[in-house]
């Protein structure tokens, strides 16, 4: 095709491949900073869009050397090692590709301040990170989508209208309870699942009806003691609720923690009452932390897959800056359990009759 006849001016990346006669994926790799693009094709994608007057993202900004891009991101609390986790990877994706971040810790009940002020800084994306109250949450996504203003939430779904990324924990924990019932377990003890917030719910529907799978009944074959302790979901909650378990008869033979560090205070719980890990109990944590590797048994666990969470809420937050989203998009990442030494089969004494 004759340059003649080309558009002088284009909206899209598919648009923009088609005039500089490259691939869209290659277009896109340029645009997001991608390694091991060959520096003639970076130059390729830079001339076109100087002819063409492109509107950039935040990575053909970035490309072309103009302006900036400023992601604003709200955190729910600096205390959740997977958070600050997910906060350091993804600000070091945008910084990357040329994309300046805004980061702030809010208190329940003052998000919209915290909006206003990232508006008022002409934050051109702004994204949650945690749990959030949903009727708060929901109003400042609603207001954001009046205002055009792009969004994303990592880690909280059930938003009406919201672009969201988590990992799918129902998903997880029928994986968690699939790998417990083949060791045999028909008995569960459920630690730190008390929270009314929706990562802990979708555990919930996910073990409710891992359970329902198997033909056992979550009323009847899982037991919580969590109304017993009063205090975060931390080691010494897990140790505290473990050893009220370790003192009943009816005490069950695997246990489904929240966290690792509660798992790990449950480990401590039962060994101290004289039960072995796993040979007379098994547990499973959830999040992946180096506590897992430190507990003696190693612990088996649940990886959040941060790595690959960022990814996606970094495709979503750039596909947001040449054009808004036609419809709301919930992405899930699928979860993946890590076995280790903590679990094993079922004691012979409990086997269930086959």
């Amino acid at each position: 095709m004759k340059k003649s006849a080309k558009p002088r001016i284009v909206r899209s990346t598919a648009e923009l491949a088609e005039y500089a006669g490259l691939a869209r994926t290659t277009v896109s790799r340029v645009l997001n900073g991608h390694p091991g693009v060959k520096p003639k094709t970076v130059e390729r994608v830079r001339r076109a869009m100087e002819e063409t007057g492109f509107t950039p993202n935040a990575a053909a900004m970035r490309l072309r050397g103009k302006g900036d891009y400023t992601v604003g991101i709200c955190m729910e609390t600096l205390f959740t090692p997977p958070m600050v986790t997910k906060l350091a990877l993804l600000q070091q994706r945008l910084r990357q590709r040329g994309v300046k971040s805004l980061i702030e810790v809010v208190e329940s009940g003052r998000v919209h301040e915290v909006v206003q002020h990232f508006r008022s800084m002409q934050a051109d994306c702004i994204t949650f990170i945690g749990q959030f109250d949903p009727a708060e949450i929901t109003n400042q996504v609603a207001m954001l989508k009046r205002l055009k203003v792009p969004h994303l939430l990592i880690d909280q779904s059930g938003i009406e209208g919201a672009n969201t990324v988590t990992i799918d924990r129902e998903q997880a924990m029928h994986e968690v309870v699939a790998h417990l019932y083949e060791l045999g377990h028909r008995s569960f003890g459920l630690i730190g699942m008390n929270r009314p917030v929706e990562t802990v719910r979708a555990r919930l529907r996910g073990i409710t009806s891992a359970l329902a799978k198997h033909g056992l009944d979550i009323a009847r074959d899982a037991l919580s003691l969590d109304y017993l302790v009063d205090r975060e979901h931390d080691f010494a909650f897990g140790r505290e609720v473990a050893a009220a378990f370790a003192r009943r008869d009816d005490r069950p033979t695997a246990f489904i923690c929240v966290n690792d560090e509660v798992a790990a205070g449950a480990v401590v719980a039962l060994k101290e009452a004289g039960l072995r890990v796993p040979e007379d109990a098994s547990v499973v944590g959830f999040n992946n932390q180096d506590i897992c590797l430190m507990s003696i048994p190693t612990l088996t666990t649940v990886d959040q897959q941060i790595d690959e969470t960022v990814e996606a809420a970094l495709e979503l937050i750039l596909a947001q800056t040449s054009k808004p989203l036609r419809r709301s998009v919930a992405r899930l990442i699928p979860a993946a359990v890590i076995r280790r030494d903590s679990t094993g089969p079922v004691p012979s004494a409990r086997r269930p009759r086959s």
